[in-house]
């Protein structure tokens, strides 16, 4: 990424989240996460994103003690859950923001923090057991050089892991929640918020060609939200809208 591009990027990806009402300057709202939002201002994302945390803590984590690189840490809530369990993590980050970055882990017990692009990660190859990306693939501009990236620092036998990241069944409906989301920030905040040509979902087609690519083999796991998220798609089938995406676990063992 260039550093003008960088900047621009960063600059309206804060201006944003400060608008969503993201952050604190309350030290227990970051250790609360992602359990509880204690701000209230986002509390129903974070009801969400704590059933992900549970279904991954506990059908895909595993019980041995692993060497983790967490990329995409923002604050650092995934490291420090991390940490609590055993594992040893490694969080990176673009942003070193102290209220939405890698500044914000302040709030927790210390763990390696690493400023760095995804593309471009300053570790040995394979010094990790596993990469999670957390709420964060979907920020890659070519997820053949991401997820290559990652590969090279994790060890043989070992896993990538995606949260977080909308899944569509076909590239069309990504693009156009791509276009949908673009119009909406620049109506609300007066951005697109694309110097950065985020690719922003997956679908089941680049799934597979990345599985090919990269000799990963994917596990898909479906964590349940809840009766009404679970028909959201019967409802768009009935109502002619777009398909809803999905946000399942995507679990990748390195062949």
């Amino acid at each position: 990424m260039l550093a003008a591009e960088r900047r621009r990027f960063i600059d309206d990806y804060l201006r944003i989240r400060r608008a969503e009402g993201r952050g604190s300057d309350d030290p227990a709202y970051y250790r609360a996460l992602p359990y509880e939002d204690l701000s209230g201002r986002l509390a129903a994302q974070w009801s969400m994103r704590a059933r992900t945390y549970r279904y991954f803590a506990e059908r895909v984590l595993g019980d041995a003690r692993l060497d983790v690189l967490d990329l995409g840490a923002g604050c650092g809530w995934m490291s420090y859950r991390l940490m609590q369990k055993g594992h040893r993590p490694v969080a990176v980050d673009l942003l070193a923001d102290g209220r939405d970055g890698l500044g914000a882990a302040r709030h927790y017990p210390p763990f390696p923090r690493f400023e760095a692009e995804f593309d471009r990660l300053p570790f040995a190859d394979r010094s990790f057991d596993a990469a999670i990306f957390n709420a964060s693939l979907h920020y890659s501009s070519d997820y053949v050089r991401t997820l290559g990236e990652a590969r090279r620092c994790v060890r043989a036998g070992g896993r990538i892991i995606v949260l977080e990241t909308p899944v569509y069944r076909r590239r069309e409906d990504g693009e156009r929640m791509r276009r949908e989301r673009h119009e909406q920030f620049l109506k609300q905040y007066g951005t697109a918020s694309d110097h950065v040509q985020s690719i922003e979902y997956l679908d089941l087609e680049t799934t597979a060609a990345l599985a090919t690519t990269l000799e990963i083999e994917w596990r898909i796991h479906k964590p349940w939200y809840g009766a009404a998220w679970h028909v959201r798609p019967l409802k768009a089938w009935w109502k002619r809208s777009r398909p809803p995406s999905r946000f399942w676990i995507l679990e990748g063992f390195l062949r």
